[in-house]
């Protein structure tokens, strides 16, 4: 059945308090905060169909409401996915990143602490990751006689980095050449295209060519990009983790880089952002918060979630809009980076 009228509004009452305060919200409250214009029984009356409806639930008879997953799912529903931040706010993240110096590393970790301070929980936020990525620059230097160190750049703004060792001894000139010549082979190219290639390489060239397919067929094999987790103290320092031990199991779980790929890999909205709560994500320890996930990038060169984790007791449209604000901007700075 759906809720109309007067138990809406009872029930979005319940839940804006129990976000505010985290504490049971006595019908008493509702009665004397708020015009409702109907005796106290009627508000009971009215939570009693509501915890019937499995909308609230109260850990005893005599005590306040608190909202269930289902509650929070309506409650989310009636948020516009296009909500914004206030004006003062997208002033303060606009200008700072204009004074941002012009490296995806940098908008990242901008975004990052710009997003959990919004939202005084975790933001997440994964490098851009594209279906394919290309081969776009590569540095080897020399560490000692035997051993370099490997720098891959991709066009989808990846770096990754390999250690290099070899039977032969070998100079900073040397390895300089050998980069400059893959650099101009390879320079666009897929892993699939440089695997194939009919090139004469020497041996050398040869085993530094296995670990860049290697390197670039390893990103093309992750769904998204490695998660960048910021505030992780924020959340914990929530009532809800308050002599709670599985606040460290949590970290355990947030911990592993793949978490992510295992919680968006059902789809659980067609939307723009996706809102994800309690049990709705599919690991365990994950079933007392709520993830909204955006994404950023562009569709023909690469793409990042950008995201909030917390307590199901979250400030959700506050959350939206944040995610809304950063994915917008991280678009914006992606176009001009590539």
């Amino acid at each position: 059945m759906s809720l109309i009228g007067r138990r809406e509004k009872v029930l979005k009452i319940v839940v804006d308090e129990y976000i505010t305060g985290a504490m049971p919200v006595a019908s008493q409250t509702i009665t004397c905060s708020y015009n409702m214009e109907v005796s106290p029984a009627t508000v009971r009356n009215d939570m009693a169909s509501l915890e019937e409806e499995g909308y609230i639930i109260r850990p005893h008879a005599s005590a306040g409401a608190i909202p269930t997953d289902k509650a929070y799912r309506h409650y989310v529903e009636s948020v516009s996915l296009d909500v914004k931040l206030s004006l003062a706010e997208q002033y303060l993240v606009y200008e700072l990143f204009q004074e941002t110096q012009e490296e995806m590393e940098q908008w990242l970790k901008l975004a990052a602490a710009l997003l959990s301070r919004f939202v005084h929980n975790v933001a997440v936020i994964t490098s851009p990751k594209a279906s394919q990525c290309h081969f776009k620059h590569l540095d080897i230097v020399a560490l000692h006689d035997f051993v370099a160190l490997l720098v891959l750049v991709l066009h989808e703004a990846k770096i990754g980095q390999r250690i290099l060792s070899s039977d032969t001894k070998f100079t900073q000139e040397d390895l300089t050449m050998l980069a400059n010549k893959l650099n101009s082979a390879y320079d666009g190219m897929t892993s699939s295209k440089i695997s194939t290639g009919k090139m004469e390489l020497s041996p050398e060239e040869k085993q530094v060519t296995e670990h860049i397919v290697e390197m670039m067929a390893a990103e093309d094999n992750m769904r998204h990009g490695r998660p960048y987790l910021v505030g992780l103290h924020l959340m914990l320092s929530q009532p809800e983790f308050a002599n709670n031990p599985r606040g460290l199991d949590v970290l355990e779980l947030l911990e592993n880089e793949e978490w992510l790929e295992t919680v968006l890999q059902a789809e659980h909205s067609r939307t723009k952002i996706k809102v994800i709560i309690g049990k709705e994500n599919t690991d365990e320890l994950l079933q007392d918060l709520s993830l909204i996930v955006g994404e950023y990038g562009t569709p023909d060169q690469a793409k990042g979630i950008v995201g909030v984790l917390g307590p199901k007791r979250m400030d959700y449209a506050k959350a939206i809009s944040s995610v809304n604000c950063l994915s917008t901007l991280l678009s914006e700075s992606m176009i001009s980076y590539i």
